[in-house]
């Protein structure tokens, strides 16, 4: 679903949540999530900094990300960030979930339920459709409410409230009302050992559904600022979150103030003239090693790296002028090749840039099985497959 048709059945008004100095506050605030790290100055003062852009009531990330108003986390401990400047800013959010009271299984909530309360920090039984309608409900009234499930493999039995009740909730009811205050936020993705029920992506379920928004983070200071966003936008947000990056070694610089990033909009993680090279999540990262690959070892054969990011709706202005630039298009996703949303950026760019393509667009995806334990190295599109890719289609055009 393109940008535009999104539009139609989501709402466009600016979020209602209440702005506070969250930096100043953090500033001063002794709270600290285990995980972080400092990595600037001990005398910090938002007088001497330029974090951010203030628009309206949007905070917006800029490149100028002064000394002192970051410190280093990996993915989880920048999901607690972004949660707690969500529950610090609007006192109508609530955090629900199975374990989320004491941290969860990934520690993703640590500390919340000790700071704000167990009114809005809160634990909840083993049931998911449970989970997805007291969190549809409190959204529909107003509220806003992130809901974790605890594996996004574990979301299926939440499915008809998420889809025929949240996606559809305006819709039906004519704009009357809503439950645009919804965030679900899912673990997901390959983690090393997960095996048939702790490692699937199920993201192409949900993309096919009109009125939901769908977004993966890649790296932590995209996740604070996107799940901020997430949480902010007036429509159902599902927000998939690569575990194996939760505490990966990342040297990721996050800003410790309260920030946003765009949804909808993709980004060109490396430029290049030669291929285009897209994923999201924690694919990406494969996509940038296997780029990697290519230029030094195919006569400096240049890819752009893009992150879709949000995958409903997907920016395919961004897609489309790099294939047009490059001629040769690989789309890569860890769930299963058929039906997967790699099959909807490929069509789109087929019909969009089809006397632009050099060679035929190729998609590396997981095989077609359910996800296997042992097997697992093999299953997944690893950076060698990616960069075969990219020879294959670099000497087809040639």
């Amino acid at each position: 679903m393109n940008r535009s048709m999104h539009k139609i059945l989501t709402c466009t008004k600016p979020p209602r949540y209440r702005r506070a100095s969250y930096f100043s506050t953090l500033l001063q605030d002794t709270h600290d999530i285990g995980g972080a790290e400092e990595s600037s100055s001990s005398n910090l003062s938002p007088a001497t900094t330029s974090l951010v852009e203030k628009n309206e009531n949007v905070t917006i990330l800029t490149e100028n990300v002064g000394e002192g108003t970051h410190r280093r986390m990996n993915l989880f401990t920048a999901i607690n960030s972004a949660l707690d400047v969500a529950l610090y800013t609007d006192d109508s959010a609530i955090v629900l979930g199975e374990d989320v009271a004491f941290g969860g299984v990934f520690r993703c909530t640590m500390g919340l339920a000790e700071r704000y309360g167990s009114h809005r920090v809160f634990s909840t039984p083993l049931t998911e459709q449970g989970i997805a309608g007291f969190a549809i409900g409190y959204a529909a009234q107003g509220g806003t409410a992130v809901a974790e499930i605890q594996f996004a493999d574990y979301i299926f039995p939440a499915l008809d409230q998420i889809v025929n009740e949240a996606a559809k909730m305006r819709y039906r009811s004519g704009n009357q009302w809503n439950c645009g205050g919804l965030t679900i936020r899912a673990p997901c993705g390959a983690v090393g050992h997960g095996g048939h029920y702790h490692s699937q992506s199920p993201e192409s379920y949900f993309t096919n559904t009109p009125g939901l928004v769908v977004v993966t983070p890649r790296s932590p200071t995209r996740a604070k600022g996107l799940l901020l966003a997430s949480i902010r936008r007036p429509d159902p947000v599902i927000f998939f979150e690569p575990k194996v990056l939760y505490r990966s070694a990342v040297d990721d610089d996050v800003p410790v103030g309260d920030y946003e990033i765009e949804i909808g909009k993709a980004d060109i993680v490396r430029s290049g003239d030669d291929v285009t090279l897209v994923g999201w999540g924690a694919q990406v990262r494969v996509l940038e090693k296997a780029a990697e690959l290519a230029a030094n070892n195919l006569d400096g054969i240049s890819c752009e790296v893009i992150d879709l990011q949000t995958l409903l709706p997907w920016d395919v202005d961004t897609v489309a002028n790099s294939v047009c630039k490059t001629g040769k298009l690989i789309v890569s996703h860890e769930a299963p090749l058929t039906s997967g949303f790699a099959a909807e950026v490929a069509s789109t760019v087929q019909e969009k840039c089809f006397l632009h393509l050099e060679a035929p667009i190729q998609r590396l995806c997981g095989a077609d099985t359910p996800f296997p334990l042992v097997f697992e190295k093999y299953y997944l599109p690893d950076m060698h497959k990616v960069f075969s890719a990219i020879k294959n289609a670099v000497e087809y055009s040639r």
